[in-house]
């Protein structure tokens, strides 16, 4: 494609077959003040390479959709005050427009589909809002899971969303959820949701999608890892604190691309901090965890 710009580390690993695993850059630019969002982007890299696999960070910058960044180019969308926060349906402006995107799981999981990326590891996923029936905010990474072919690594669905109806959804979608060494989903900031789901170990993830790949079947595997348990948040808290926040964004008729930042940052506010370090503790994991099922799936 010709709006493909694939880092030289990357597509030498490609190349050879070698495990790659792709990342989103929303989180640089929307989910962290400067600099904390640029450390956290260059650890979760060092610690893909640390398991032996090459980290592709994905953007849209100067016309092409960059599959791997430099430091740079981090760092430059870690400073940022307008890079425009892009799903799949955002990328062909921002292309034409040549501006600066920071890509959502949607848009992510699209360019690493078109350059061969078979692994991607996020943070949380995006999902079915509450207030649905009065809304219909249903979030674009769900329809990007339904026909995209990739696995994909997360510490569940975001917790400011209604996990049981997105859990439903993914069901109804056909996109399989699967635990790593867990059978309950996790809820981002928590481990354990109360819903059941079937545990696998990496050997038997790497298996099934080579079996997807000879079917090919083109939808997305969601693998779900809980957060480690030392940094796990009280589930009665976030749920008290995602309450308040929820009424608050409906007092203030914040809609949209807005509700999601609006709440991350009133959870933020009233725990002091503590969800910022279950977010980069989660990530890491994440990344981990993505990092080895990929290598495992290449051997």
């Amino acid at each position: 494609m010709e709006f493909l710009k694939i880092k030289e580390e990357v597509q030498r690993a490609l190349n050879a077959g070698k495990p790659v695993v792709a990342l989103e850059s929303t989180i640089i630019s929307h989910g962290f003040p400067y600099p904390q969002n640029v450390e956290l982007a260059v650890k979760v890299e060092d610690t893909i390479r640390e398991q032996g696999a090459v980290p592709a960070t994905i953007a849209i910058m100067d016309g092409y959709i960059k599959i791997g960044l430099t430091t740079d180019e981090i760092e430059r969308l870690g400073k940022s005050r307008d890079a425009f926060k892009t799903s799949i349906h955002d990328i062909p402006r921002v292309l034409a427009g040549r501006k600066d995107g920071a890509t959502t799981v949607a848009a992510t999981m699209f360019a690493a589909e078109q350059a061969g990326i078979r692994f991607f590891a996020t943070g949380g996923l995006g999902g079915v809002h509450y207030g649905v029936d009065e809304t219909f905010d249903i979030s674009a990474d769900l329809l990007a899971l339904a026909k995209t072919k990739v696995c994909i690594v997360s510490a569940g669905v975001k917790s400011i969303l209604d996990i049981p109806k997105t859990v439903e959804y993914l069901e109804t979608a056909g996109v399989p959820i699967y635990g790593y060494e867990t059978d309950k989903y996790p809820g981002f900031y928590i481990r354990d949701t109360g819903i059941t789901i079937e545990k696998l170990d990496k050997y038997s993830i790497a298996e099934l999608l080579k079996v997807q790949d000879k079917l090919n079947l083109n939808h997305a595997v969601s693998v779900v890892v809980p957060i480690p348990e030392e940094d796990e948040l009280d589930a009665e808290l976030i749920d008290k604190v995602i309450k308040e926040a929820l009424q608050e964004a409906k007092d203030k008729h914040t809609s949209g691309k807005e509700v999601t930042p609006f709440l991350l940052s009133k959870i933020k506010d009233i725990t002091e901090g503590s969800s910022v370090k279950a977010n980069f503790s989660l990530m890491i994991n994440n990344a981990k965890t993505a990092a080895q099922l990929a290598k495992e799936y290449y051997q």
